[in-house]
């Protein structure tokens, strides 16, 4: 995988970096049976009442169901295609499995067409299985971790990250996360061997305004153009740096830790992650 600088013909592709789409197989339409309608909220809830800022327009787009339970035990897929996803950094691969029935997984790094991947007790451990934590070797890289058995996978899912399996004891194995922190995960928990594709995706640059506009992220207001009725940064005579990064309800930003101190899963933490 790779990216490519464009030329700069013109001021929209002067900083524009695109990915090359190596990985990608198919330039045909995605699985008609695992699509679904994907409606756009504007930021707003079901009252209509806009809790969320910077959000709306954007292209249309329909969800692609994946498949992060991964829970066809024991029965082989072939890898048929290797997909764009409109709605995700990673890449998804289109599985074909051996009872007819068609899944999305999120695709790893050297997953190939015509691949055979499993899930289950018994599988071998390698790219695009599925195992349990208690069956996958000690330092294998992985992605796409459950946190509660059968829940499906809610870790390591973006483009270009992985975790590591470090150590087992008891019904416990400890898993060093993307960011550094290590957890204690049941071995129960199912999770993908290999490290999620698109690892260029931090490469890429929009190169204009508008490209950010078509993703739904509508153009954001620092909190210092603001008055001081409307942020704690807001205001002061002529252009002030605000004093002290603050969220709009008045929480210390960058660096002031927000979790609290005893919520219950702290004692799952074995080492919190790096700064």
């Amino acid at each position: 995988m790779a990216v490519r600088k464009l030329n700069p013909v013109t001021p929209g592709q002067r900083h524009k970096i695109v990915n090359t789409f190596e990985q990608v197989t198919t330039d045909n339409r995605p699985e008609k049976s695992l699509l679904r309608p994907f409606s756009k909220t504007g930021g707003r809830n079901n009252s209509g009442k806009m809790t969320m800022r910077y959000i709306g327009g954007g292209h249309k787009r329909r969800y692609r169901v994946i498949d992060f339970k991964r829970d066809k035990d024991n029965i082989p897929a072939k890898v048929a295609t290797i997909e764009y996803d409109p709605n995700r950094t990673a890449r998804i691969a289109l599985l074909n499995y051996a009872d007819g029935e068609k899944r999305y997984i999120i695709a790893p790094i050297g997953l190939t067409v015509g691949q055979t991947v499993e899930s289950g007790k018994g599988v071998v451990p390698e790219t695009g299985n599925a195992l349990f934590l208690s069956e996958i070797p000690l330092g294998t890289i992985i992605h796409n971790i459950e946190l509660r058995p059968g829940q499906g996978a809610v870790m390591a899912r973006s483009a270009g990250s992985y975790a590591q399996l470090v150590a087992r004891e008891g019904k416990y194995a400890s898993v060093k996360l993307p960011s550094g922190e290590i957890r204690m995960v049941l071995i129960t928990c199912k999770a993908t061997v290999g490290s999620v594709s698109n690892t260029d995706h931090a490469l890429e640059r929009s190169g204009k305004a508008g490209r950010t506009r078509w993703l739904g992220r509508r153009p954001r207001v620092r909190g210092v153009a603001m008055n001081p009725v409307d942020h704690p940064m807001g205001g002061g005579e002529g252009r002030a740096s605000g004093g002290h990064p603050r969220s709009r309800k008045g929480l210390l930003a960058k660096g002031y830790k927000t979790r609290a101190p005893k919520k219950a899963s702290s004692k799952y933490i074995v080492e919190r992650r790096k700064k």
